[in-house]
């Protein structure tokens, strides 16, 4: 037998690696959404990007040993400095990064320590902002009585469903009719991030719209969009976020803390989360009416409603008053300590 029989497979390329990673790995054996494989995606175009005109080399002709720690934190410095990405972008960027890394490792062991090494670059610390949400008077505000004609009543749904459900614009404008149970007990089916499904309980204000909906458009199927724009096809993003505006603006004139704020759908979100909790909703039930993946995103509702209740405390409290202390006697202290 030959030296040439016993020679190992040549290592797969880097070209090879990428191409697998996002043909086979991220959508077959993953089966992640096209959304999150599109952010994917986006993440390795900028970064091929960046290495081709750092390295001065075509992403054909890249190596894992070119995936330096050095050059991916060159990229998120870049990414930063010169497109004004966020931390939090930044850190997705890394995170597709990493996912690819940890891949490759597993098809490619001769380049274990060279995948090592980049994957010790950190995810970067951030203070996360406190977010918006509306008072329920603000919220009701905004929601409105609806008008006569069919966008306004296909409005008053829209927002009446996001309130209700917390649910993020995507899963809203993909309900179709069959979704909604209305009896016996209302509900509706949402289907959200990484192809995860869930069902929320309607309030009887909410069925309500739908009933009064359903009657106005007698003609929609199960399979018709719940909330169709004028061509009978689903809302898209943009739509709800410009009839969002036209609400917010009207009911401005009646709510005046409304006045100049830019509410955007998820600060809907946002709301309803924290009405369920002051509601006194238990937080894992939260977690499960939003659809959040881990319970630390469901938490930072707990972390703002204390922030919110520490800054009504203090607006009662003369900051010049020394407040004053319990001091148990020496007899009451005795007792305490025998038990």
């Amino acid at each position: 037998m030959s030296s040439a029989d016993h020679r190992k497979p040549a290592p797969p390329s880097f070209a090879t690696l990428v191409q697998s990673f996002f043909a086979e790995h991220l959508t077959q054996q993953r089966a992640l959404s096209p959304q999150t494989v599109a952010a994917y995606r986006d993440a390795f175009v900028l970064f091929l990007d960046f290495a081709q005109a750092r390295l001065h080399k075509t992403p054909t002709t890249l190596s894992l040993a070119d995936l330096t720690p050095a050059l991916i934190l060159d990229f998120l410095d870049h990414l930063e400095r010169d497109r004004h990405n966020t931390v939090r972008s930044r850190n997705a960027r890394l995170a597709a990064l990493r996912s690819f890394l940890k891949f490759a490792a597993r098809r490619d062991v001769t380049a274990l320590q060279v995948v090592e090494h980049a994957l010790g670059v950190p995810m970067k610390r951030f203070e996360r902002p406190m977010f918006e949400f509306l008072t329920r008077e603000e919220m009701l505000a905004v929601i409105g009585a609806p008008g006569a004609d069919w966008v306004s009543q296909r409005d008053k749904l829209l927002l009446a469903l996001l309130y209700n459900t917390g649910a993020r614009v995507s899963e809203v404008i993909g309900v179709k009719v069959g979704d909604v149970v209305l009896a016996p007990a209302a509900c509706v089916h949402l289907h959200g991030k990484g192809r995860k499904q869930r069902s929320v309980p309607l309030w009887r204000s909410t069925v309500k719209v739908i009933r009064a909906w359903l009657r106005f458009n007698p003609e929609l199927t199960p399979t018709s969009a719940l909330l169709p724009n004028r061509s009978g096809q689903a809302m898209t993003r943009s739509n709800v976020t410009q009839r969002l505006a036209l609400a917010v603006k009207a009911a401005a004139l009646t709510t005046p803390s409304l006045a100049g704020r830019t509410i955007s759908p998820h600060c809907l979100r946002h709301s309803t989360a924290m009405h369920l909790l002051q509601s006194g909703v238990d937080i894992s039930v939260i977690a499960l009416w939003l659809g959040h993946e881990s319970p630390a995103t469901t938490h930072q509702y707990v972390e703002a409603d204390l922030a919110m209740k520490e800054k009504a405390l203090a607006r009662l409290q003369d900051p010049n008053v020394i407040p004053h202390r319990f001091r148990a006697d020496d007899d009451l202290l005795k007792f305490l300590k025998t038990l």
